[in-house]
């Protein structure tokens, strides 16, 4: 989002998340390094009040956010009620998602463990684009749970750093905390299948954790819990499976697990997410070939890496003019 700005000639006023300004400082300090005008380009690492002045501030023509649906929200109410504004401000968001992967009865599953493990847990699931719920075919259902429980009660946290490490700490407190109490929510309204313990005791860590039968109505199938839990649930068809993922609220990436060309059409007309990766893992959109971005209330804007994204920090302007002559300029 920054370089996008600085590309097309706007400087930016760059805040970084106050949870990482070393992040921040650090993507700063390479964009300098590499000749951007000191001038074009300010990090203000501060807490969330400074963030909700510069969305309110009337100078500011673009804001381009990348965080929870929560936030997004109270960016788009903020940025359109602030006084003296001289144009109505473009928000370009990247928000959360519920992120599911639909497993058919032909799944290859030597291909479909592995990629939901990697799309749920790598990261310790801070992605807006992680895997949260799979959605399994009744006829392999079982078979798959086993397996996904076996590769995650085998999984090492431990610090980012250290190579052994599957599965690092969460950002902060806060987060170790909500994701624990997605987790117990989780148990009580379902079973858990695995939960790869002990994990570090220094450190925001939480366990990898697979649940399975959970309730319908449970929170845990609808909210964002952005951590290392996953659930798993048996559905009769890819057409349930997929009415499941169109009643969400979210939409930004999915996946699906199929050797049926048919079925790969079917579930692509069907499925509303912004990326759907059919028959690999759902994270890691490659920038400039798959440009990335999701629908509902995952997002808004163009998607970022696609040929229209540096097009939201300008402003067009056309001129026609009329070139027929009538009578000569004499000096």
């Amino acid at each position: 989002m920054v370089s996008a700005a600085l590309v097309m000639g706007s400087p930016v006023l760059f805040k970084p998340a106050e949870q990482s300004p070393a992040c921040g400082w650090e993507l700063a300090r390479l964009l300098l390094e590499a000749s951007v005008d000191a001038d074009a380009l300010a990090l203000l690492p501060a807490a969330g009040d400074l963030g909700r002045w510069l969305v309110a501030e009337p100078r500011i023509a673009t804001i381009a956010f990348t965080g929870s649906v929560a936030v997004g929200l109270e960016i788009q109410r903020r940025a359109h009620e602030a006084e003296d504004q001289r144009q109505i401000k473009r928000i370009v968001a990247e928000l959360g998602g519920k992120n599911c992967v639909l497993v058919d009865s032909d799944a290859d599953l030597d291909d479909t463990v592995p990629a939901i493990v990697q799309s749920a847990y790598v990261y310790a699931g801070q992605k807006c684009s992680a895997a949260a719920r799979v959605l399994a075919h009744e006829a392999v259902a079982d078979h798959l749970m086993q397996r996904l429980a076996g590769a995650v009660a085998v999984l090492e946290s431990g610090p980012a750093d250290a190579f052994a490490t599957d599965v690092p700490p969460v950002i902060e407190r806060a987060a170790q905390e909500r994701v624990l109490r997605y987790q117990e929510r989780a148990a009580q309204d379902g079973t858990i299948a695995a939960r790869a313990e002990p994990v570090p005791e220094s450190g925001w860590y939480c366990p990898p954790t697979l649940a399975v039968d959970l309730d319908p109505a449970s929170p845990v199938l609808r909210e964002e819990v952005f951590g290392p839990l996953l659930t798993v649930e048996r559905v009769a068809s890819l057409e349930e499976a997929v009415q499941r993922v169109d009643a969400l609220p979210y939409a930004l990436t999915g996946g699906l697990f199929s050797r049926d060309p048919a079925t790969v059409a079917r579930v692509t007309a069907g499925s509303p997410v912004g990326n759907l990766y059919v028959n690999r893992a759902i994270t890691g959109a490659m920038v400039g070939r798959q440009p990335f971005g999701g629908n509902r209330l995952s997002g808004t804007g163009t998607k970022a890496g696609g040929p229209a994204y540096l097009l939201q920090f300008v402003e067009p302007h056309v001129v026609t003019e009329n070139t027929v002559r009538h009578g000569l300029v004499v000096e």
